[in-house]
């Protein structure tokens, strides 16, 4: 499944620790988005180790799944990566 994976996260150390995470798992897009395929174990495990890093009252980390059809309709404005993430991609 595709996500785009976005945050808000109050302190410099954890929002370090996110980012770093979310690059391990998927590409970033923008300061705070990134794009990624996971299928469901490692769904499980990417929100089990944000679970860990976020502050529940201060920090938020949202999930958005995207199917085929709505991936095809985003609209870039602007400067955009040169890659494509599709369900054949593997991100090692």
């Amino acid at each position: 499944m595709f996500y785009l994976v976005c945050y808000d996260i109050v302190s410099d150390t954890r929002r370090n620790k996110v980012a770093k995470l979310l690059e391990s798992y998927g590409l970033r897009v923008q300061k705070s988005v990134f794009e990624c395929v996971l299928d469901e174990k490692q769904y499980e495990s990417l929100s089990k180790y944000l679970f860990r890093l976020v502050n529940k009252r201060e920090d938020q980390v949202r999930f958005y799944p995207m199917s085929a059809h709505n991936r095809c309709k985003v609209a870039v404005l602007g400067t955009q990566p040169e890659f494509v993430v599709d369900d054949a991609a593997f991100i090692v």
